[in-house]
């Protein structure tokens, strides 16, 4: 027998993980636009997941919080290292973009595990959640590729702006201001940004190019 819990509930957060892993492989092959387009799909999976997975009402303890748990992990990678890799294969290569990248690795670290914490305090005082302290990490996936779009400018002083942008949302995550939780309203909008940075992807990501290529040009 293998170790945790098969069932469909997980089924969704994997994908996300599985297309974060695809989008790593494409930045780092400079294809930027499949990053990007990778990073858009985490984002979704990342919506839909825990109402996929409260259809199961059968589901022990122990995969509830396996379920949290892997939900949680999974974010760390579609939205803590998956981002920094962009802006490390994207951005100039000094010693700012790669502070940048781990400020925002860590942030997303301490964001995630305090919202564990949160969470299980929830659980236990059986709380209803109406708002998230920091920015959620799944914000991420908005934000980061509508900056990494705006390299299609092909203006070196633009490279700069995304690993600006890694340290402005790793503040974020971590400010104690308090971030409504979507309802049905705030997620019907949240699918149609979602949809016009895809779009926006799909036609303008082919131009964005690294600093290296944009300087040899």
């Amino acid at each position: 027998m293998l170790v945790g819990f098969y069932n469909y509930t997980v089924w969704l957060t994997y994908v996300g993980l599985g297309s974060a892993i695809v989008g790593m492989n494409a930045a780092i092959r400079q294809d930027f636009r499949l990053a990007l387009i990778c990073l858009l799909v985490c984002g979704v999976c990342d919506m839909f997941d825990g109402t996929v997975a409260r259809t199961n009402k059968r589901r022990s303890d122990d995969a509830v919080k396996f379920g949290v748990q892997i939900d949680s992990l999974c974010d760390l990678v579609c939205f803590g290292a998956f981002p920094a890799v962009i802006g490390l294969t994207l951005c100039p290569q000094s010693i700012f973009t790669v502070l940048a990248a781990i400020v925002y690795v860590l942030a997303a670290v301490i964001r995630l595990a305090y919202f564990n914490v949160q969470e299980i305090n929830r659980s236990e005082a059986d709380e209803k959640r109406e708002y998230y302290l920091g920015l959620p990490v799944t914000s991420s996936s908005v934000i980061m590729p509508m900056l990494a779009l705006c390299t299609a400018l092909h203006k070196v002083q633009w490279f700069y702006l995304y690993p600006v942008g890694l340290i402005a949302v790793a503040l974020a995550f971590v400010l104690r201001i308090k971030v409504k939780k979507l309802d049905l309203k705030w997620l019907v909008g949240m699918l149609v940004i979602f949809a016009a940075v895809l779009v926006l992807t799909i036609i303008f990501g082919g131009e964005i190019q690294p600093l290296s290529r944009v300087l040899a040009q």
